[in-house]
């Protein structure tokens, strides 16, 4: 039974409080709500999902005040950062207390903590007066939803509540940072640039030392980090250089194909010669990279509905929010050849 999707803010609230779950919006995609101190209500999101317990949730909430409940001693680093980013598309991995359960962070000894810069976000998340657990409000491993919609597709027979506050305005999801070591790492890139963050604190950490989505089971310290997430069902490649016989390329992709020339569809950042594809999704006509970023899931999304056999993206810019962009496309391009 599909639940109800709606405005009323107190309904979502008083659903968190009672262990339900909620999808909301954000600036950055719709997350999955539960109560984050709630081990019952938490382990509703993975089953919901069917999420991995190894990948670990961020927990949102509306005020820089909560954050001594759930991470003791904030280093001054983590301050200067919330008072310069919050609320917004950053999320601040840091050392967790006994209070959050070990089911939220994947039993590390660290919690990823965020207060989303929406205000409908911040009106549910004052309302429930707990902190909200919340991955992206999707099947584990597929595309993000940035509209209600989008959640309905698939969840909405699974979850309680879908907050409808209309699309989403960054996109892509936060930025993970852990600064419960030194230096801070980069652990995720999203909906915050990277030279936002350095420009503040100096110069950040790449990575974990893993290969990037590297898990084996393991817990990630991160969520987004495993090598095949943000996917569509439709073969995705990325290529620097677009081939002149696209439908020759698709069908070495899918040499299953029979009956007419393949079907390919682009997406691309800035307008391209659409005569060669089935389908076009162009996500900025100047090339900016915020509005990229606020369309691209949304358009990965209307090409895999379009019955593709292939689809073709070309990578971004390395920097600012192409950084970001160009990590949803590895990772959703991930089970297939990146040419």
């Amino acid at each position: 039974m599909m639940c109800l999707t709606g405005t009323d803010v107190e309904h979502a609230a008083r659903l968190l409080r009672d262990g339900g779950l909620v999808a909301f919006p954000t600036e950055t995609v719709y997350g999955l709500g539960a109560n984050a101190l709630s081990a019952t209500a938490v382990a509703r999101v993975f089953e919901a999902k069917e999420r991995p317990r190894f990948d670990p949730l961020i927990v949102h909430v509306h005020e820089a005040a909560q954050i001594e409940r759930l991470a003791p001693g904030v280093p001054d680093q983590a301050r200067v950062l919330i008072e310069r980013f919050w609320p917004g598309p950053l999320t601040l991995v840091l050392p967790k207390t006994d209070l959050v359960p070990d089911l939220v962070t994947s039993a590390l000894p660290t919690v990823a903590l965020r207060s989303p810069d929406h205000a409908i976000a911040l009106e549910l998340l004052r309302r429930a007066g707990v902190p909200v657990a919340a991955p992206s409000a999707n099947l584990f491993g597929r595309l993000s939803p940035t509209e209600a919609a989008h959640v309905a597709e698939q969840l909405g027979d699974r979850i309680d509540y879908i907050l409808d506050g209309g699309p989403c305005r960054v996109g892509v999801e936060s930025t993970v940072l852990d600064v419960s070591r030194e230096p801070a790492t980069l652990l995720r890139p999203g909906g915050l640039p990277l030279e936002e963050i350095e420009a503040v604190i100096g110069p950040v950490a790449l990575g974990d030392g893993r290969e990037p989505g590297e898990s084996g089971g393991r817990p990630t310290p991160s969520p987004g980090m495993l090598p095949h997430h943000y996917a569509p069902t439709t073969p995705l490649l990325v290529v620097a250089e677009i081939a002149a016989d696209v439908q020759k390329l698709a069908a070495a992709v899918s040499p299953g194909h029979a009956g007419g020339a393949p079907r390919v569809g682009l997406l691309s950042l800035t307008p391209e010669d659409p005569s060669r594809f089935a389908a076009v999704e162009t996500l900025s006509p100047t090339g900016d990279l915020r509005e990229a970023a606020a369309g691209f899931f949304a358009a990965l999304r209307r090409l895999d509905q379009q019955q593709l056999e292939l689809m073709i993206a070309r990578p971004f810019p390395e920097e600012g929010l192409g950084r970001a962009l160009n990590d949803r496309l590895r990772r959703a391009a991930a089970a297939h050849t990146e040419l």
